[in-house]
């Protein structure tokens, strides 16, 4: 266990290094696009190879081709991180964000790849005219892509649901991580992340579009006066809500729910977000407890009643 965490802190160690490696690759490529008239002169190779933006002048293929690698690489990081940060502040619209980040991604890698081939003297218009009828062709086979694509946009743009949703798939719960160009992912209470295509997501309930109902029941033993029981409830309920935060809405005391073979149960109820529902019960639970304790009410064990029969019944019984 302790050299998969190993394992684990190693890789986002390399991961931090390599960003800002990264980072400052940008950062000195974007000062010298933007400032290298006045560092380099005017005949300078390098410098005619970097700036992309003249092409009236001769300059190196390759150091062109990587600058333009460094150029769309970096454009597309740095929209992204400034949607993801948009995206974070954001309470709805998220996935909305989220979706045109993967956009700008596939946008980037496509512009990257037709800026290559027409540095290295490739018909990138003759590749598109071939392009559009190889799409046609692909298209056909490529359904399901499709599919999940326009289904996405759908669930998008009629906020179907949103990132940060807590929602129940085909009986899988689980808050959404992410809503993709073609899938989605849902991580549940125990960080188990389910990947569905966009397309198959038919029958949703969204969990987060309205408070959620909490739910206790705690039994008391039927030789406890109830209604001396329940002017204890009434009286303490504000103190309950006092003491559990994340309530919206409540507690409220809804009555008997049943009698059952050793007490009587009663109800309690509570709203609240649905990301906070299973612990508003847990509190609740607690809260009762503590409550009744303090009131000498009595919470019932199971009982088993058995019946025995006297000397004579049985004598009556064996001479039947």
């Amino acid at each position: 266990m302790q050299k998969k965490v190993d394992k684990k802190s190693k890789r986002s160690t390399m991961a931090i290094i390599l960003e800002i490696i990264f980072i400052f690759i940008i950062l000195g490529y974007f000062i010298i696009l933007i400032f290298g008239k006045y560092i380099f002169n005017a005949e300078n190779v390098f410098y005619k190879g970097v700036n992309i933006f003249n092409t009236a002048e001769e300059f190196n293929i390759w150091i062109r081709t990587l600058s333009y690698i460094i150029f769309f690489l970096s454009l597309s990081y740095i929209i992204r991180f400034i949607l993801q940060k948009i995206a974070s502040l954001m309470k709805k619209g998220r996935a909305f964000v989220n979706l045109l980040a993967s956009f700008i991604k596939y946008i980037a890698v496509i512009a990257l790849i037709f800026a290559v081939l027409n540095v290295w003297g490739v018909n990138t218009t003759a590749l598109l005219a071939g392009i559009g009828i190889l799409s046609l062709v692909v298209g056909l086979g490529a359904q399901p892509l499709i599919e999940d694509i326009i289904a996405g946009l759908f669930i998008v743009f009629e906020q179907v649901f949103d990132v940060g949703d807590i929602i129940v798939v085909d009986g899988f719960r689980g808050t959404v991580k992410e809503i993709g160009i073609r899938t989605t992912q849902i991580e549940d209470a125990g960080g188990d992340i389910k990947v569905i295509n966009n397309s198959d997501i038919r029958t949703i309930v969204n969990m987060t579009s309205q408070l959620s109902i909490a739910i206790s029941e705690v039994d008391i033993e039927y030789s406890e006066s109830l209604e001396k029981v329940e002017s204890i409830i009434n009286a303490n309920l504000s103190i309950i809500k006092n003491n559990i935060p994340t309530i919206t809405e409540g507690p409220f005391y809804m009555g008997v729910q049943k009698l059952g073979a050793s007490g009587v149960t009663l109800r309690f109820i509570a709203k609240c977000l649905e990301m906070d529902k299973f612990q508003v019960e847990r509190e609740m639970n607690r809260q009762i407890k503590i409550l009744f304790d303090k009131n000498n009410i009595n919470i019932p064990f199971s009982q088993i009643v058995i019946h025995q029969a006297n000397m004579d019944e049985r004598k009556k019984n064996n001479e039947k």
